[in-house]
């Protein structure tokens, strides 16, 4: 695989996880079940996918454009 491929591979791994836990957060929502410890365990959850989506988001480990031709 190349690295963009590596990139949204792992990208689309994470922005699953962090639809699942708003899924979930939704489904109580509108249960009308805003306390208690599922309300508590789902946004957890879901602030804890939504860190980890946009910090790799945020990295910087993928290459420049320019870097991947080595012709200038």
């Amino acid at each position: 695989m190349t690295t963009t491929d590596d990139f949204r591979f792992h990208a689309h791994e994470l922005i699953v996880d962090l639809d699942a836990a708003t899924a979930e957060m939704m489904k109580l929502i509108s249960a009308h079940q805003l306390n208690g410890p599922e309300w508590e365990r789902v946004t957890q959850w879901q602030h804890a996918a939504y860190e980890r989506w946009t910090t790799y988001l945020n990295e910087r480990s993928y290459p420049d454009p320019g870097e991947n031709n080595p012709n200038p």
